[in-house]
């Protein structure tokens, strides 16, 4: 059979791709069907990033309008916010009244009752301290919804890319099956012919059944994760998932700044903390200086009946202005203190915390760098474990086949495609985490 070669043009791009496909070597090792099948998993890999991003968005917005842990810390917002409107009022109007008893006698006549009235008024700018105080504390309870809806997304996007993994195994498996199952027909026919023995048959029916128990163990794994992934996204456990049948490392890797770590959420947190402790510091000033009061008192007051007097039984209105002062002021120094131990405690979490996320994204950079020499090194090797095998099959052409080599270029082979699915998803595990500590 001659070669197959496959010349694709792809429209809007300035390229063609080659697909070259050896000559069969044994009935329905290689065909025409399978050259198609290599050309179809080429434009899976060419456009799979795109569709994996666009699905696997879809779910993480999914996930972040169901989730409960990210409506818990909207409502602990909306309850920051309306302690804005909360702080925006005066101390109680004091309303008294009293009955004399005893009623006291005056010139004019004698005192029935007292009815008052008084409002003290904070320094000026102390409400509005307070609201900025207020105000400040809902941002950092705004920034912990974008830490929470980040952690979200990288749970999402690492419980996704494992479900992928999982499954692209059990197709290599199902595959790997396949060919065994091959591999035991060549070995009958050799048996019949006297080229073999029927423990080679029985090695192979043993393989068989190894790896349909890793297939077997995989599927519960699957299982185990889709209700992970399922309860990320607050949904029932049951409901199936799909995942992209085809994910490959791209040739270049995304291109970020160490420098725009100080953008992550977690750091940024830290900035509305300590413009927190600096409001707190300004409404404890205000709350130092004195308070105003005024009020009023009215005193009904009954006529004289023995003399009659100017201004007789006229009642008493008296306008009062009060002052409360501060005079002993420890308490607030105290506090000023402790804003200013607030600040610096704050000024190292931020510290620790910044030395933390640049350990993490060398980290993490420096994984995904492994995946990609990983996968490279394990794709060098397959195509030569492919082509050992192809010797091996031509072999069987001869007589001269050996079902103990065969068996072991198949478990390389398995191996090779196993290690490459778990580099690529820890290519793309690690750029979630990249992407959580710098977008």
């Amino acid at each position: 059979m001659k070669n197959v070669k496959i010349i694709i043009g792809v429209m809007l791009v300035s390229t063609e791709v080659y697909i070259e496909c050896p000559p069969a070597v044994w009935a329905g090792r290689r065909s025409a069907k399978a050259c198609l099948s290599a050309y179809l998993a080429l434009l899976i890999g060419i456009f799979c990033i795109g569709g994996q991003a666009q699905e696997l968005q879809y779910y993480i917005q999914e996930a972040e309008s169901n989730s409960p842990d990210i409506q818990a810390y909207e409502l602990r917002y909306n309850i920051a916010v309306e302690k804005v409107n909360e702080v925006n009022t005066l101390p109680n109007t004091v309303v008294s009244a009293g009955y004399f008893v005893s009623e006291p006698e005056t010139r004019t006549g004698a005192q029935k009752a007292r009815f008052s009235i008084s409002q003290m008024l904070p320094w000026f700018g102390t409400i509005t301290a307070r609201e900025n105080y207020a105000s400040s504390m809902a941002e950092t309870e705004f920034v912990e919804i974008a830490i929470a809806k980040r952690k979200l997304a990288l749970s999402v996007a690492q419980s996704y890319y494992q479900l992928y993994s999982i499954k692209a195994k059990q197709n290599v498996l199902h595959d790997n099956i396949q060919l065994l199952q091959t591999y035991e027909r060549l070995a009958l026919t050799s048996v019949e012919v006297g080229k073999a023995s029927a423990v080679d048959v029985l090695r192979l029916r043993i393989r068989q059944n190894e790896l349909q128990q890793q297939k077997e163990v995989l599927q519960e794994e699957y299982l185990a994760e889709q209700t992970n992934f399922n309860n990320l996204l607050n949904r029932k456990e049951s409901v199936a998932i799909e995942v992209v049948p085809e994910m490959t490392i791209p040739t270049e890797d995304p291109i970020y700044s160490k420098e725009d770590l100080a953008l992550n959420p977690e750091l940024l947190k830290y900035d509305r903390l300590y413009e927190s402790v600096k409001q707190s510091e300004l409404l404890n000033q205000k709350e130092s200086a004195p308070n105003i009061g005024f009020g009023l008192d009215y005193v009904p007051v009954s006529e004289r009946l023995d003399m009659n007097l100017d201004d007789n039984g006229k009642d008493i209105v008296m306008p009062m202005v009060s002052l409360s002062i501060p005079i002993f002021k420890n308490r607030y120094s105290s506090v000023t203190k402790q804003n200013e131990l607030k600040q610096m405690e704050i000024e190292f979490q931020k510290s620790d915390r910044l030395n933390v996320l640049e350990t993490a994204y060398a980290k993490a950079t420096s994984q995904r760098s492994q995946a990609r020499i990983q996968f490279n090194t394990l794709e060098k090797n397959l195509r030569q474990a492919n082509d050992a095998e192809e010797i091996l099959i031509k072999s069987y052409e001869t007589g001269t086949i050996d079902f103990n080599d065969v068996l072991d270029i198949q478990e390389l082979q398995l191996k090779f495609q196993m290690n490459q699915i778990e580099s690529v998803r820890m290519y793309y595990a690690q750029s979630a985490i990249i992407n959580y500590l710098i977008n």
